[in-house]
């Protein structure tokens, strides 16, 4: 029996630009998350981002408009990203997976979430590889424990490593042979675990730290 590996990679188009990449990514079924979602989420932001931010994957309202970071997270995220002195439409933000993971709500038409599986962002893996090629930035930020094993492998612990500067290419992750100008990353917490946090407003000021400590990184290599 042959045994279909999961991989986006024979729909990643060679030496594209950013747009010709989300038209490609439209079409991507290298995963089976394509069947349940309404759209492809692919990133958006500044072409030449000095930093790139990749999150989890889109939200119930990312699914439905097509944009990265535009429901309630996102609106927090914009937010935060603005008190620590980082110009949103100068950033490129996106997500290790490209398509809404739900299941129906036992009552009613809500979709709930659900965690992307390593299976998802390995296939997913060749999109962001390619963003990466094609903005080049300086810096690169995961958002939560999800995208931060995407791009640093499945071994690494956000709570260990959340703000501090990290090497890049990452010994374990998927980048080794990456040729962009990356010159520092960065873990911090997704926007969500804020809105969902205990002491929002606590979880909400730690979030402005890690991202001024971004907002340093992006300044000092001016």
């Amino acid at each position: 029996m042959t045994v279909r590996t999961e991989t986006a990679a024979p729909f990643v188009p060679d030496g594209a630009t950013l747009r010709d990449l989300a038209r490609a990514a439209a079409e991507c079924q290298g995963c089976e998350l394509y069947r349940d979602a309404t759209q492809t989420v692919f990133g958006a932001g500044s072409s030449r981002a000095r930093a790139m931010f990749v999150g989890e994957q889109p939200g119930d309202v990312e699914d439905r408009e097509g944009e990265p970071f535009v429901g309630p997270a996102g609106r927090l995220f914009d937010r935060a990203l603005a008190e620590a002195g980082i110009e949103r439409r100068e950033a490129y933000v996106t997500n290790a997976v490209k398509h809404f993971r739900w299941k129906p709500a036992p009552r009613g038409k809500r979709r709930i979430h659900e965690t992307p599986e390593a299976r998802h962002t390995n296939a997913c893996r060749p999109w962001l590889a390619a963003e990466l090629s094609t903005v080049r930035p300086h810096v690169v930020v995961a958002l939560g424990a999800v995208a931060a094993k995407s791009l640093f492998g499945p071994s690494f612990r956000l709570t260990q490593h959340r703000g501090e500067r990290l090497d890049w290419p990452p010994e374990r992750g998927g980048f080794a042979d990456d040729d962009t100008p990356v010159r520092a990353a960065f873990a911090t917490v997704h926007p969500s675990s804020v809105l969902r946090a205990e002491d929002r407003e606590d979880a909400y000021r730690q979030l402005v730290q890690d991202l001024q400590i971004v907002a340093q990184t992006i300044n000092a290599d001016t």
